[in-house]
């Protein structure tokens, strides 16, 4: 299908895609990648006044090295973010997870900050934002606030972000040396959304783990840290029965959809399983 008709504002600065969202009102929309948003045009489930092109902004494609963290533009391309050798130092779960997102066509346009503002539950890299515990600058016509992960992921595809706002960059944490990192995706098909995904972030110290972190991909409205796990990990041995024990409470407090992938029940499974699995190679059994 064709998109109705919008018009077209190119932003050469934050400051002016900003206003360019002010002056459309509701219905304007931003423009980054746009994997997300073309398709859904496409098919006439959005019908924006006006698209506001942010691809160019230099400021929107710089990584910034703030010594405790990584300030990644949102404009910074999941190729980039596989890629680039800061972000595979001091964030390699984000880089690792950047692999399973889709095809190389899609990488290579998609962005980091685009996959987090469309907020979609299935989506690889909002997961890995919250398990790190990652900070959303957003710039707006009041000027720029900072939003932790917990608070910006609000529902289905509804994040923090205002109509009249920009997601401007991700700031995410270097959790340094004794971490390890893992990601499990199950999808049906290579290059398919998650069914089910788990990250984890672990430090163990003379055979304890003394500090965790688990994020759980598609059993809610909203990544899903699984802080019942957490809890269990903290202070125990890294073995294999522990772990495994600590993973069965991945899903809880979860009510995972129904669907022709995967009805809620076996969703729950895949996150215990999963969650296991990754917490297991994080910890480096």
């Amino acid at each position: 299908m064709i998109p109705v008709a919008f018009d077209y504002v190119k932003a050469g600065s934050v400051d002016e895609a900003v206003a360019a969202l002010a002056a459309g009102g509701e219905d304007a929309k931003v423009l980054g990648g746009g994997q997300s948003l073309m398709p859904v045009l496409r098919l006439r489930m959005n019908a924006p006044s006006v698209l506001v092109d942010v691809s160019q902004i230099d400021e929107l494609r710089t990584v910034t090295d703030e010594g405790g963290s990584l300030l990644i533009g949102a404009g910074v391309t999941t190729y980039e973010v596989m890629h680039h050798d800061a972000i595979k130092a001091g964030a390699p779960l984000l880089s690792q997870a950047a692999r399973e997102v889709a095809d190389p066509a899609i990488r290579h346009r998609g962005t980091f900050g685009g996959s987090c503002t469309h907020a979609d539950p299935a989506g690889d890299l909002p997961t890995i934002a919250r398990c790190l515990d990652a900070e959303f600058v957003i710039a707006g016509p009041g000027g720029r606030r900072t939003v932790g992960a917990a608070d910006f992921f609000v529902d289905y595809f509804t994040t923090a972000v205002g109509v009249d706002e920009v997601l401007v960059a991700i700031r995410v944490p270097k959790l340094g040396d004794g971490w390890g990192f893992d990601y499990q995706k199950f999808h049906r098909t290579a290059q398919a959304w998650a069914i089910v995904g788990a990250a984890a972030a672990v430090k163990v110290e003379g055979g304890t783990i003394t500090e965790a972190r688990v994020a759980v991909t598609n059993v809610a409205s909203s990544p899903h840290r699984a802080s019942a796990t957490e809890a269990a990990l903290t202070g125990g041995p890294a073995t294999a029965d522990a772990i495994a024990a600590a993973s069965e409470s991945a899903a809880d407090g979860t009510n995972p959809t129904s669907d022709t992938h995967a009805d809620s029940e076996f969703r729950k499974h895949l996150a215990r399983v999963l969650t296991r699995r990754a917490v297991s190679n994080a910890a480096g059994l």
